[in-house]
């Protein structure tokens, strides 16, 4: 595969819009109920298939009937399912999201057998195959946090391979976790909450810098409705979020971690990148659920 994900995986349920939760056993009817593969490493998977670019996903599931969909609707989309392992007698990763009108998104979440997946449940051969490894959700995939992944890591950048990585929760005691992967990693996704909460810095140019003196040769920070900083040893750009009507806002950081990686493989610059990160995040806000707006190629 041009691309492997590693990490989470979750089924989201979405609703929309929701405006209140029901008192006692009323009801209230809605316009929108999808079910969807999710997660920083499925989520971004599936984006990837869904524009066009060849990607396997390595993590593990329950062996549940949420399991079953998940592999299912994830092979549907075109990810190549061979690494996700079935962990007997646990969950599937699930959330619930009743979406607001604004397109935010809180959540009832069961986090299931992602923290179960460990080194031992590695298809290594796919990694070490890959052009672009990216990591989704190492701040609660406690089984990654082990010498032999980061050796793993460091073998595949050997050979050539770019490794990004992206978190999964805004959770002050997973971060510290976190920094250990950040000398195996060449670029890191964060959003802005979880840069502030890597570094303790004041703003998200003060956290990037920090960041970077890790040795990363990147750090993408995404800033929600004002866009992103993207910091390189060659300074710092903001690119500007586009001005699309927002739906749902559940898998944005998902689509620009497709989008930038499918931009390094088409040749582009770190910015460039970036960029096109923008406009796949910009489609799914347009959607509801982590992978909507997406049939095909994107550009910026």
């Amino acid at each position: 595969m041009t691309v492997v994900t590693v990490g989470v995986h979750i089924v989201d349920v979405l609703a929309r819009p929701v405006e209140s939760i029901p008192a006692g056993q009323d009801t209230h009817l809605l316009e929108q109920i999808r079910i969807t593969a999710a997660g920083a490493a499925a989520g971004t998977a599936v984006d990837l298939a869904k524009i066009g670019v060849p990607v396997a996903s390595l993590g593990a599931v329950g062996d549940d009937e949420l399991g079953d969909f998940l592999i299912m609707i994830m092979e549907r989309r075109g990810v190549d399912v061979g690494g996700i392992v079935r962990k007997p007698g646990e969950q599937t990763a699930a959330s619930i999201l009743p979406i607001r009108p604004d397109g935010g998104r809180p959540s009832f979440h069961v986090p299931g057998a992602n923290l179960g997946f460990s080194v031992a449940d590695l298809d290594q051969e796919r990694i070490t195959g890959a052009k672009i490894v990216h990591l989704g959700g190492m701040d609660v995939t406690w089984g990654l946090h082990d010498p032999a992944f980061f050796a793993l890591l460091d073998k595949v950048r050997e050979n050539g391979a770019v490794v990004t990585m992206d978190l999964l929760s805004n959770m002050p005691d997973l971060m510290p976790g976190v920094m250990a992967f950040l000398p195996h990693v060449d670029y890191l996704l964060p959003n802005e909450e979880q840069a502030l909460m890597l570094t303790g810095a004041a703003t998200a140019e003060e956290a990037a810098a920090a960041l970077l003196r890790q040795g990363l040769r990147g750090v993408l920070v995404t800033l929600g409705a004002e866009g992103s900083l993207v910091a390189t040893e060659s300074g710092h750009t903001r690119i500007p979020a586009l001005d699309v009507p927002v739906v749902d806002t559940t898998g944005c950081g998902d689509a620009y971690c497709a989008g930038f990686a499918t931009g390094l493989l088409a040749g582009r610059d770190v910015v460039g990148a970036a960029r096109l990160g923008t406009a796949v995040a910009a489609r799914v806000a347009g959607g509801l659920g982590s992978d909507a707006g997406l049939d095909g190629p994107v550009t910026d």
